[in-house]
């Protein structure tokens, strides 16, 4: 979720009971007759669940496919292309409920901007239930499809702005090896939405194990419902992270659920910060129990490496700029431990858990940047080197994603002929070259403990050429805008495989345009 700060104290307090008698709407659930069967699931059959209610979307008209992923439906064992004909297309817009699917939205709270905001929820995304695939079970989310008990002042609608905007970084980060949500489709309409202008809908549907946040916690310790904190808490642990089932029930076991979330967000926000990547709006309600990246709103890829970039214009105290994402991190992590107190009941055994973060968190940003210098681990002077280029890169605003792809070619020609040379193409990336040079010495000095072979093809499957850069982004929404939809395939292309060099997408990894740096990216989707 993301909302105005000053919004925040008219939706404290809202009471969830009140939205129990949802009408459902009858003639949404039609008959579906298509070659595709899918056995759903409700992801919340096997407990008592006063976490979500049921909600049928709200109809579009015109629907029409934006994006198809057929790489992912492909993985699924989908029948290609037919996968996507009219009947899903009316599924995945909201407009026809597949038979044994139970849509429904959950409630969640949580500190927005540092705020507590109380009561939040699906304002605008409804599952549509879980189904079993070769990556196993699957939540499929409609994001976009109208009102939900939960929308508050919203009006429950995606634009195809925003939606182009996280099918294709949830895509891209996938490709680039870190965990997230997925995207299988998007989907346009021509009904018009309100934001700062008139613009048309869309539905994105969003992949996951699991959508559930720290919010869902934070919405029931809040309450003293301790009865539903911990049922949702034993939950998630039989459903996700079964191997903990084997401790003993109780402290034990919630004490290793909250050491499994501290692991996985270290770890996530160590990928997120080796590749450039800042989120934007790491509220609570925007952290996932399962470490991955969760609602992308106004996200950005690095071009110009700064530490201090605020990459959502609606951020003006810079909250979430790229270098505080770490401490952002663990501070949402300290919010969810307040919400598991009143199951663990024994504050020091929480802290102690959630001290883990930091030593971790830095070794594993030290082990992804020696991976990008081609390093097979990391040696004690390692942590040094990697500060002074990084010292270096922001000093310049160095291109962060050309400089990394720059320096794997510079070592994979060094590998078979070492003369200094081979990295002139890195050097010019730097006007005043003095520091980057004396930190080059240093690092062919590291280079020698290294094979040099293995070191060059470590690199190339690390660095990426492809990241999507908003200025690509602005493009193929503009583009889909007048109906064209191709750019969106293009990029599609070159982000689920990052790491390849996609001659005829050449264009793609080069250098942003001047405009780039004027684009604004805000909540507002």
């Amino acid at each position: 979720g993301c909302i105005n700060p000053s919004m925040l104290v008219s939706l404290i307090g809202t009471s969830t009971d009140m939205f129990l008698g949802i009408v459902h709407n009858p003639r949404m659930r039609l008959s579906l007759h298509a070659p595709l069967s899918l056995a759903w699931q409700h992801p919340f059959e096997d407990v008592a669940h006063p976490w979500h209610v049921p909600v049928d979307a709200q109809p579009l008209s015109s629907p029409h496919w934006v994006a198809p992923n057929h790489a992912l439906a492909k993985a699924w064992g989908w029948p290609m292309p037919d996968w996507c004909d009219d009947t899903l297309l009316q599924v995945l817009c909201g407009n026809v409920v597949s038979p044994g699917s139970q849509p429904h939205a959950t409630v969640y709270s949580g500190h927005q901007f540092g705020v507590w905001a109380g009561q939040l929820g699906d304002g605008r995304a409804l599952s549509l239930g879980v189904i079993p695939t070769p990556m196993g079970p699957q939540e499929l989310q409609l994001k976009g499809a109208g009102k939900t008990p939960f929308s508050r002042m919203g009006d429950g609608r995606a634009v195809l702005r925003s939606s182009i905007r996280e099918f294709l970084c949830s895509e891209a980060m996938h490709g680039l090896g870190i965990p997230t949500t997925r995207a299988l489709a998007v989907i346009g309409s021509p009904d018009p939405v309100l934001r700062e202008t008139v613009e048309t809908a869309a539905v994105v549907t969003r992949v996951a194990p699991s959508f559930l946040r720290f919010g869902h916690l934070e919405h029931f310790a809040s309450r003293g419902d301790t009865v539903t904190l911990r049922a949702l808490v034993d939950h998630f642990v039989q459903k996700h992270r079964p191997h903990l089932m084997q401790i003993e029930a109780g402290m034990p076991r919630d004490l290793a659920f909250l050491e499994d979330v501290v692991n996985h967000t270290a770890k996530l926000l160590a990928q997120w910060q080796s590749v450039g990547f800042c989120h934007g709006v790491m509220n609570t309600d925007n952290m996932s129990l399962l470490g991955l990246t969760l609602d992308y709103g106004p996200f950005q890829f690095l071009d110009g490496f700064d530490p201090s970039h605020i990459c959502n214009h609606s951020d003006h105290q810079g909250r979430y700029a790229y270098a505080r994402q770490p401490a952002i991190a663990n501070w949402n992590l300290h919010a969810l431990g307040q919400a598991l107190l009143p199951l663990v009941q024994d504050t020091d055994a929480v802290l102690e858990t959630l001290s883990g973060f930091g030593p971790l968190y830095t070794a594993q940003l030290d082990l992804a940047f020696a991976r990008k210098l081609g390093f097979s681990g990391v040696e004690p002077d390692d942590h040094a080197l990697i500060q002074n280029l990084l010292t270096c890169l922001a000093k310049e605003k160095t291109d962060f994603t050309i400089f990394w792809r720059r320096l794997s070619e510079a070592v994979h020609e060094w590998a078979h002929s070492p003369s200094r040379s081979v990295f002139q193409a890195v050097s010019d990336l730097f006007i005043e070259p003095s520091h980057w040079t004396a930190w080059l010495d240093h690092y062919l000095h590291r280079l020698q403990h290294e094979d040099l072979q293995t070191s060059a093809r470590q690199m190339r499957v690390t660095n990426p050429k492809f990241v999507l850069r908003n200025h690509l982004g602005e493009q193929a929404i503009a583009q889909a805008k007048l109906g064209d939809f191709s750019m969106v395939q293009d990029l599609l292309t070159v982000l689920q495989n990052p790491f390849d060099e996609h001659p005829t997408f050449a264009s793609f990894a080069a250098f942003p345009p001047d405009w780039a740096s004027t684009i604004a990216i805000s909540c507002s989707s």
